[in-house]
């Protein structure tokens, strides 16, 4: 069984409830989730790059503010609806919703330009009951610069601030989509673990959203994790290379570099965007997950190490 610890799929939750669906996990995802042996999931917030989503197409959605409280507010109801379904904080919250075979759920924000420059912002993600926070997608933002800006740009002031909140708040600081520069602020930062929720190794494919083997061992030495990501463009340059099989030596490299204790799955699954958001062959939703887990037993990582990855490892962090 599978803790998948990186999903967007509050994404499609909201697109289809404010056309007027209900019940959108289970009558879209929850088979392909059960094929696919998950057992849990930290769903995201994501509600940046508004222009380049259906929120362009829907009148008084400017506001990242305004985005965030109405994804809130769908994937409340979407929880109420689904008894299936048990929103957790814990890992023992899970293990609980595991036993009454219920699938579990964390939540996660992914940037949060949303709250501007109002720190007070990130108790209401607590609120909400986010675990696991991103100061940024890929954009600059008043506390810090993603993965998609310069490169060596140190978090602000207010995003120092912002992580020593998190972590009072009990939140995970999450750098996956942090640029270097920030990267490095969070590691000073850290009084406890800092993961990469869905990051790749930049030794196997060259991109600013991977991590370099100095990366994976900083969020190492602070006891945290890094869940591998499908997304075919941080597995392989090659388009010929972009497999499953190559994802599973990307988990690899990280058990070679950190410990198989770090290393966790992060997929990011986002089919339902659209073209252009493709996994991995093999890998194209999570209905085949178990393609992954079979490469790494190919690859000669044992049971024991393989349900470390799974699920063991995320959990801890999550406790």
């Amino acid at each position: 069984m599978v803790l998948d610890g990186h999903s967007d799929l509050l994404y499609d939750v909201t697109r289809r409830r404010l056309e007027g669906e209900r019940l959108v996990l289970e009558r879209h995802h929850l088979d392909r989730l059960r094929r696919g042996g998950v057992e849990g999931l930290v769903l995201a917030l994501w509600t940046t790059a508004a222009e380049e989503t259906f929120w362009k197409d829907i009148p008084g959605m400017e506001s990242a503010a305004v985005r965030t409280a109405v994804m809130m507010r769908c994937t409340r109801a979407e929880v109420v609806e689904s008894p299936w379904l048990a929103a957790v904080r814990t890992a023992a919250g899970a293990e609980q919703a595991r036993e009454q075979g219920q699938i579990y759920a964390f939540f996660a924000i992914e940037g949060m330009a949303a709250i501007g420059e109002d720190l007070t912002g990130i108790n209401r993600y607590a609120d909400f009951g986010a675990r696991i926070g991103m100061l940024t997608w890929n954009e600059t933002n008043a506390l810090a610069t993603g993965a998609g800006g310069d490169r060596y740009s140190p978090l602000t002031d207010l995003g120092q601030q912002a992580v020593t909140r998190m972590q009072n708040l009990g939140m995970l600081p999450d750098v996956s989509h942090l640029n270097d520069g920030g990267f490095a602020d969070v590691i000073r930062l850290a009084r406890g673990p800092v993961i990469a929720s869905h990051s790749n190794c930049r030794a196997l494919c060259d991109v600013r959203r991977n991590l370099t083997d100095d990366q994976l061992r900083a969020i190492r030495d602070t006891g945290g994790v890094v869940g591998v990501n499908v997304y075919h463009g941080f597995v392989h340059a090659d388009p010929e290379q972009q497999t499953a099989e190559m994802l599973a030596r990307h988990a690899a490299h990280m058990a070679d570099v950190m410990g198989v204790e770090h290393v966790a799955c992060g997929f990011d699954f986002c089919e339902f965007f659209g073209p252009g958001n493709e996994g991995a062959q093999g890998l194209e939703d999570c209905g085949e997950i178990p393609a992954f887990f079979s490469w790494l037993e190919k690859l000669g990582m044992s049971q024991r190490e393989r349900a470390m990855v799974a699920r063991e490892n995320f959990l801890r962090v999550l406790a």
